[in-house]
């Protein structure tokens, strides 16, 4: 049974309903894949899809546009996926539960995928609107971009003869982004030796975070509980006698980490949750008021035989974990309030015989993206460990002549009475990777209003999406 059939605009809810049946978080894509490209052979519209799963689908010149250049339109198959605690969906298999309240639409017990489905219903929109007058119309969809752009790395744009893209990737309405910072991710691994010890072991959990996107949420002052949990992990060792079994946290390099959890071997439990008692109060302090609910939380694991990290793994990885960079690193100089560079500590894990950790690292800059990966290679090779870079993608530069800005700020103006607001942002976005593949692109990303992305939390605005709806058809009836 439809849940979102009531809202409008009906052909653009009713697609995006049904992207959200299909299970397509990164690395899922197929089944979505097939979804786009069996919508465009039912149609007989022109399309091709390659290994990566990016399809793009083309539709022809609308009456009175044939001496028009053609409209590039773009998003992105997969969405981050994050479940509330206590959500036993499978993402991987299921589909979400959607649900609409007050003039929002939400995924219950999960994130709702709002970034990047609704780009992808919009497209899908237009491609099936038989009367639409428009210039011929590209629509580039993307594969595994929320886990390094590697769709796009990859993409081949053989029917793309555009030089005009409108990028419908951005959060909020009435900004429109011109310009976003480069990334990569990097990957840290210790090496770690172990012995077998019998004792009481617990589990320290740091919880309750809020979290968020790594770029666009990393300067609003939420903790990391993977940074946190290395430092309460330290302390408590300081304090109490104890050994190291694990210490894991995180899911996605670009979401902030909202619980993070250590499995220790310790006699002093009661010390130890004491210990944790005042930290909880401490932290608290330190992040108010964006982390109200942060908890430290230590429960028993029973006595037994555990294999801990000998006591110099243990003070490595712990120094790792307390030395790391982490956070917002320099602000723009020239755009006031625009962050320049950050990394984020995503994820990290225990394997048998290392310790990893996975950060994502941001910035206008390509000189200080390479500053931060260097600091973070030289202080793991001294700690004896090795680093792997993999997803790095460009900066999108500013464009100072753009004639689809100023047509799009031109019908801006006109729907809604006011001047959009333009903006470099720190999320990266692909335009980077596409202004590289096709010379001399001109683009500009725009979105409807969506909150709390990569959280179970997010939502998406209806009313938003109708404006934005609207707004995009008129620039491409326009673009003649």
């Amino acid at each position: 049974m439809s849940v979102l059939s009531h809202l409008e605009p009906k052909e653009v809810f009713y697609y995006f309903e049904e992207i959200c049946g299909i299970p397509h978080g990164s690395g899922n894509t197929k089944r979505i894949a097939d979804y786009c490209e069996q919508f465009a052979a039912r149609r007989g519209l022109q399309h091709s899809r390659d290994a990566h799963d990016n399809v793009i689908i083309v539709k022809e010149t609308a009456a009175g546009y044939e001496n028009a250049a053609p409209v590039v339109l773009q998003g992105h198959l997969d969405m981050v996926c994050e479940k509330a605690p206590g959500c036993h969906k499978d993402m991987e298999s299921e589909g979400l539960e959607l649900a609409e309240e007050n003039g929002w639409v939400f995924a219950r017990g999960t994130t709702l995928g709002g970034d990047d489905g609704i780009a992808v219903a919009i497209m899908l929109a237009l491609l099936a609107d038989e009367t639409l007058p428009a210039p011929r119309l590209e629509c580039i969809i993307t594969s595994d971009e929320e886990i390094g752009m590697l769709g796009a790395a990859a993409l081949q744009p053989t029917l793309v003869t555009g030089r005009s893209m409108i990028n419908l990737d951005s959060e909020e309405e009435g900004v429109f982004t011109v310009s976003c910072a480069g990334g990569n991710r990097t990957r840290c691994r210790l090496p770690v030796e172990r012995e077998t010890v019998t004792g009481e072991g617990v589990t320290v959990t740091v919880a309750g975070l809020t979290g968020g996107h790594s770029g666009v949420e990393i300067d609003k002052g939420r903790a990391n509980a993977d940074m946190l949990l290395g430092r309460f992990t330290a302390a408590a060792r300081q304090a109490v006698p104890c050994r190291v079994v694990s210490l894991s946290g995180g899911l996605k390099d670009n979401a902030i980490p909202t619980e993070a959890a250590a499995v220790l071997v310790t006699d002093g439990a009661e010390a130890l949750a004491a210990l944790a008692e005042r930290w909880q109060e401490q932290l608290r302090r330190e992040y108010a008021p964006a982390e109200p609910a942060l908890t430290i939380r230590v429960q028993p694991a029973g006595k037994k035989s555990y294999t801990v990290m000998t006591e110099d793994s243990a003070e490595r990885v712990l120094c790792m974990l307390l030395a790391a960079p982490n956070g917002i690193q320099a602000m723009s100089g020239t755009l006031p309030g625009l962050v320049q560079t950050s990394l984020n500590l995503g994820i990290l894990t225990t394997g048998e015989d290392a310790v990893e950790l996975h950060f994502g690292v941001r910035s206008a800059l390509a000189s200080q993206k390479e500053m931060l990966t260097e600091r973070l290679t030289a202080l793991t090779r001294l700690l004896g460990g090795s680093v792997a870079v993999s997803s790095d993608y460009p900066a999108w530069e500013y464009r100072e002549e753009s004639p689809l800005r100023e047509r799009m700020c031109e019908v801006y103006r006109e729907q809604y009475g006011a001047e959009p607001q333009i903006a470099a942002i720190h999320a990266g976005l692909e335009c980077g990777l596409l202004c590289e593949k096709l010379p001399g692109l001109d683009c500009v990303s725009t979105g409807p209003l969506l909150e709390e992305i990569h959280t179970p939390r997010e939502r998406m605005s209806v009313e938003s999406v109708g404006r934005v709806w609207r707004f995009v058809r008129e620039v491409l009836r326009r673009s003649r």
